[in-house]
């Protein structure tokens, strides 16, 4: 499954802990071992940040998503691919 994870830090981002980012980014192989693969970019606008997440299913998504709670705003969307949006017609 396809999840698109819009991100919205609570603490201006000038005020971040970099050690913080470090620690999220360390997770990310444990996360690949549970077939959890993410994109993500930081972008400029209403949300901090964007994810494109891959998981085998929305329950892997929220688990991955908790920890974060207390220090970002999340909104996640099912994403379906066009090609299999497309078969639906």
């Amino acid at each position: 499954m396809i999840f698109i994870v819009l991100t919205k830090v609570k603490k201006s981002p000038a005020t971040m802990d970099k050690n913080s980012v470090d620690q999220w980014t360390q997770k990310l192989p444990e996360l690949e071992k549970q077939g959890i693969k993410i994109q993500t970019y930081w972008t400029l606008g209403r949300y901090d940040g964007v994810s494109i997440v891959e998981a085998p299913s929305e329950k892997d998504v929220l688990k991955m998503l908790m920890p974060l709670y207390d220090t970002a705003h999340t909104e996640t969307l099912v994403a379906i691919p066009r090609e299999e949006a497309v078969k639906l017609l």
